[in-house]
């Protein structure tokens, strides 16, 4: 084989796994024992390339900031900006540049953090790595590996790149990172295994970035940099290009909209002014003056229409929707996120680590014909033992005590405190998480591992071995009294753990009402169905049996066929990776609020079932499937059935995006939720991807939108009604800021159409946008959402911004602006052109304060105000009485008068006003009553 044909052929994974140990070495033309020569190692880096991770090309801060200026609202109001700087209104220019860089400026500090998926895949790889050589062990820089090579493997390595193992010793190998499996894989140098199974089955491999947590072996790589199953897994996140969300597509619309809307309406207006002037020639004013005007009075309303404070509002919002998040344990790396986040019809959430506590903990225990169940979370030793429901004293059960002793001593894990949370000691399990299970359950009775030694230290041990699936440690007696239920005179006692039918199959004997009593056939079958009743609920079940021994036999005589024989059987451990506790209330608020939560996981399916099934997720009818079955479908057929699926188990990375990419073409949005590096391309491909902040690799949080900080699922529950909120709020101001932009429009229309002088002026028209639209819009995106909030249905991930029903209660809010304005301008004009400016400034008051109180009708869409409560938003009343302040500094400080074409208004005019300011937030609250009906 060629080094092109060599290089070619590491990147197919579904190929080294399927060959022996002798044709894999052949076809990477290397050797067993001696492994590859420098030169040869030297040739093939210089063919191959380093074993790293090449990285995409990242944006620049230009290009950031570039993308910021892309939409089409933004490119309206910079044109509107320049128009007021040719008509010589600085200040209005000033004003809307101001709010387009805001808003630049925000969104650029906010996602101004770039992805750092690759540079977090680097981290998890070791830096050195062990190989033979010319016949040699040395140590090379772990980029210098080529195919071909010969590694070392030790505990507590990572895999320094993609291997066929040629010799494993007991060797496990923690892969959760890569398939989500929540144990470590037990792995075997001589089988040869099917050519498609998936990752998690690949019992004679390993893969860049996993750990060996036990024993040791040799191993020939095949894949190195980009052809490793990591490096797949960075080219998948690197082909992903960032998909807009719901609401960055709604507000591009929704800006196009505006802006054509807006310019057809001004045309038009424009065009009436001058055909009326043509029919009907106002004495001492020229065609061209008229026109100029008009022109003037268009570009007014033109800017005017289109809210300028629209995307700074937005910015501002899902900002501070972000520091809100924060507090919910849930943070942000994309302000587009936190919206997209509430849109969400589907949460496909990893199990291990995130539905469960990626802590594998005894639940059940079966000794003396007894099954005892067992409490607590996670590794704290704190737990109660319970038989038929009633809380019992371990040590008053000999069986039980004698079996928990048995997994406390048969250990090498042990149990060590790590600090202090909230007053809370914080405990840290070092060693195999199967063997820490069995630690904690025997503290949480009182056997702390260490405390039991003293009075039965270890003195010999037989390593555990895949081939025997059992280990064996023996102890001497130092305390007078035994506890063990064996002989008083035995001076050593062998312990000994593994699977439950082999260690079964050495026993003649079983402890039983504190006695031991010959094993008969019945005994065994008890026994037996035990074990499978504890294996129907998903839970890894070792047994544990003892055996005395009067003297300790010479080291050489301490072997398998001489010690592990005539045992006596004590007993069962079930044990599983729990849910965490707050997860199946989070599922029934998220399936209540209309959202599905499927499961995504590597680990095997009755394993994902089961606790599929104790968290609620599992619904009668839902279906399991696995990554082999997802294979047999082509893209058509599996996005039919993808909606009936509640459980994926032994799934690969791309069966992830896959399932991702099925539900959004069935118009869902998805969150998906992950902790591993197999996670991180569906995080990149979903709506929004949700990483967890405590167990997540560094992986899957750079690919992820949003991390959550305490890995705590009911976060995610929490952080899309957040996210619901947020989106409410920016409807709520949409139509609050469009409504009175319709109503300006209406007015001017209308009173062109009329042949009425204008009721508003131009420079008035711009500063009811300063004094109106932007502080009361910032607040009313402040507000804390209605009660019902996660009662309510997912949206329509179709549905416009601006929905039918809005649509007509804009044009009703304009309407009735219209009217009242009108009705104030005509009341004040009196029919005398003289009192101009006088019915102008009334008309000005009338539309400037009746803006201001309908913002508090916009606080809710469905809820009247009084249920709201007026006052309920401290930052509404701020910027009402700021904008009305402001208002009267304008009618009333009397230099102003000039500059804004006011004059003075009497307590009269109030009182006539009044009744017309009231009326557009009466009908806003009369309009809810259609809504909630």
């Amino acid at each position: 084989m060629s080094l092109v044909e060599l290089s070619s052929s590491t990147n197919d994974d579904a190929y080294w796994h399927s060959l022996s140990v002798e044709d894999t070495m052949e076809r990477l033309h290397t050797h067993h024992s001696s492994g590859l020569t420098s030169a040869e190692a030297a040739e093939r880096l210089r063919t191959i390339g380093y074993n790293e991770l090449r990285e995409a090309p990242r944006p620049t801060f230009w290009d950031r900031l570039w993308d910021q200026f892309k939409d089409f609202l933004i490119m309206i109001l910079i044109v509107a900006s320049v128009i007021s700087v040719l008509l010589g209104d600085y200040v209005e220019a000033g004003a809307i540049m101001a709010i387009v860089i805001l808003n630049a400026i925000l969104g650029v500090v906010q996602e101004s953090r770039a992805e750092e998926a690759l540079a977090a895949l680097k981290k998890m790889t070791a830096p050195e790595a062990e190989v033979i050589r010319d016949g040699k062990q040395m140590t090379v820089p772990t980029r210098e590996l080529v195919p071909g090579d010969l590694v070392l493997l030790e505990t507590g390595n990572y895999i320094p790149a993609d291997v066929r193992l040629v010799e494993a010793v007991n060797l496990r190998i923690d892969e959760a990172s890569l398939t989500g499996e929540s144990v470590p894989v037990q792995k075997r140098a001589d089988t040869v295994l099917d050519r498609e199974l998936p990752l998690g089955d690949r019992k004679n491999s390993g893969y860049m970035g996993t750990l060996v947590t036990y024993g040791r072996g040799r191993a020939v790589v095949i894949s190195t940099g980009m052809n490793t199953q990591f490096g797949l897994i960075a080219q998948m996140v690197q082909s992903f290009e960032n998909e807009p969300t719901p609401l960055q597509r709604k507000l591009e619309q929704l800006g196009k909209t505006l802006g054509i809307a807006a310019l057809a309406v001004c045309a038009l207006v424009f065009l009436i002014g001058v055909i009326r002037y043509l029919i009907n020639p106002i004495p001492g004013v020229t065609l061209i003056e008229e026109i100029l005007d008009m022109f003037i009075v268009a570009i007014s309303l033109a800017i005017a229409a289109v809210p300028e404070g629209l995307p700074a509002v937005v910015t501002i919002c899902l900002a501070l929707g972000m520091q809100r998040m924060v507090k919910r344990h849930a943070l942000l790396r994309q302000l587009s996120a936190v919206e997209a986040l509430g849109s969400s019809t589907v949460i496909c959430s990893d199990k291990t680590g995130t539905l469960t506590q990626n802590a594998m903990t005894v639940v059940e225990t079966w000794a003396e014909e007894r099954t005892y169940t067992v409490s607590g979370d996670g590794y704290s030793p704190e737990g109660d033992f319970y038989l038929n429901g009633e809380t019992i004293t371990p040590s008053d059960h000999k069986g039980l005590s004698l079996l928990l002793k048995t997994l406390a001593l048969c250990n090498d894990s042990y149990l060590e405190t790590s600090g202090t949370e909230k007053g809370q000691r914080v405990y840290r399990m070092l060693g195999d998480p199967t063997e820490g299970a069995m630690v904690v359950a025997a503290a949480k009775a009182g056997y702390w591992r260490f405390d039991v030694e003293n009075d039965l230290p270890r003195v010999a041990e037989i390593p555990f071995d895949s081939e025997r699936k059992r280990m064996t440690t023996i102890h001497e007696h130092r305390s007078t009294t035994n506890g063990t239920m064996l002989p008083s005179g035995d001076k050593y006692i062998g312990f000994v753990k593994g699977a439950p039918d082999v260690v079964l199959s050495l026993c003649t004997h079983w402890a039983c009402n504190g006695q031991i009593l010959p094993l008969s056939d019945e005994v065994r079958k008890m026994i037996l169905d035990a074990n499978a009743e504890m294996s129907s609920k998903a839970l890894r079940v070792l047994g544990g049996a003892v055996r005395n021994l009067r003297e300790l036999p010479p080291e050489d005589q301490i072997t398998s066929p001489n010690i592990e024989r005539d045992l006596v059987f004590v007993g069962l451990a079930g044990m599983i990776d729990p849910p965490r506790p707050e997860v199946k209330p989070a599922i029934a608020v998220a399936r209540k609020a209309g959202i599905k939560t499927v499961m995504i996981t590597g680990d095997y399916p009755n394993t994902a079932a089961a606790v599929a099934k104790q968290i609620d997720l599992l619904h009668p009818g839902g279906k399991v499937m696995t990554g082999r079955e997802i294979d047999e479908y082509d893209d058509d057929s599996f996005n039919k059935i993808v909606k009936n699926v509640d459980v994926y188990a032994r799934v690969s990375p791309q069966h992830k995006v896959r399932i991702v990419q099925a539900l959004q073409a069935n118009r869902h949005i998805v969150s998906m939720t992950g902790d591993g590096v197999n996670d991180a391309p569906a995080l990149k491909r979903a709506d929004i991807g949700v990483a967890m902040g405590i167990t997540g690799t560094d992986v899957s949080k750079e690919a992820a939108a949003m991390v959550l900080t305490d890995d705590n699922y009911a976060s995610i529950v929490s952080a899309i009604e957040e996210g619901r909120i947020i989106y409410s709020n920016i409807r709520k101001f949409v139509f609050y800021l469009l409504s009175a932009n319709v109503g300006e429009i209406l007015i001017i229309f209308f009173a062109i159409l009329m042949g009425w002088d204008l009721p508003l002026t131009a420079i008035q028209l711009l500063v009811l946008n300063l004094i109106t639209d932007g502080a009361p819009a910032l607040a009313l995106g402040l507000e804390k959402g209605d009660p019902d909030m996660m009662d309510q249905k997912p949206r329509d991930p179709d549905e416009p911004l601006i929905n039918k029903f809005m649509q007509y209660r804009i044009m009703i809010q304009g309407v009735v602006f219209t009217f009242a304005v009108l009705a104030v301008f005509q009341i004040g004009l009196k029919g005398d052109p003289d009192n101009l400016h006088h019915a102008q400034t009334m008309a000005f008051a009338t539309l400037s304060i009746s803006e201001l109180l309908r913002a508090y009708s916009a606080r809710s869409e469905r809820y009247f105000i009084h249920k709201v409560g007026i006052f309920s938003n401290k930052f509404m009343q701020y910027a009402v009485l700021t904008s009305f302040l402001i208002l009267m500094a304008i009618i009333y400080i009397p230099f102003l008068d000039p500059i804004f074409n006011t004059t003075f208004l009497t307590l009269k005019d109030w009182l006539i006003m009044l009744p017309f300011i009231f009326l557009p937030a009466f009908v806003s609250e009369l309009t809810k009553l259609n809504l909630r009906k």
